[in-house]
């Protein structure tokens, strides 16, 4: 009978504990939760490293698509490149531009130097002269000398 009389109080929490700390206390872990947790960091471990691989390779696919287009885009335009060079008219016009050749019949003015000179100080208004002058330096004993003094030069020492 003394266990009757004994008064049964509730456990309550004390007064310092915070209710997170209640609610930590109140998780309990079965054997089935750790190894739930164990696989799911194997599969973590596991997974991981093929993850990332899976990335980079995605990284490198998407890396090749772009090259790829770009190749395409340029063989594109040498494909139209190469049917403009088929055309007979395509290749009488770029003669014509670049070669400055001329059909049978057909005159072809040359236009050399059309544009006009700046003026370059007080040289320009300066009067051109008509007359013809001669050099006093003969050109082929110049030229001679010169082959001589090189020809003839001591050997430099390294």
């Amino acid at each position: 009978m003394a266990g009757k009389n004994r008064e049964e109080r509730p456990v309550a929490m004390s007064g310092t504990e915070t209710p997170l700390e209640g609610w930590l206390r109140g998780i309990r872990f079965s054997g089935f939760s750790f190894v739930m947790m164990g696989i799911l960091v194997l599969a973590v471990v596991v997974l991981a490293p093929s993850l990332r691989t899976y990335a980079e390779q995605r990284q490198q696919i998407n890396e090749l698509r772009a090259t790829v287009q770009t190749a395409q885009q340029t063989v594109d335009k040498l494909k139209s490149e190469r049917e403009r060079w088929n055309d007979r008219t395509f290749i009488t016009t770029q003669a014509r531009d670049r070669l400055s050749y001329v059909l049978p019949g057909d005159i072809s003015f040359l236009v050399i130097n059309d544009l006009t000179l700046p003026a370059a100080g007080p040289s320009a208004s300066a009067p051109v002269s008509t007359r013809i002058q001669d050099t006093k330096v003969d050109w082929m004993k110049s030229m001679l000398a010169s082959v001589m003094t090189a020809g003839l030069a001591p050997e430099a020492s390294q």
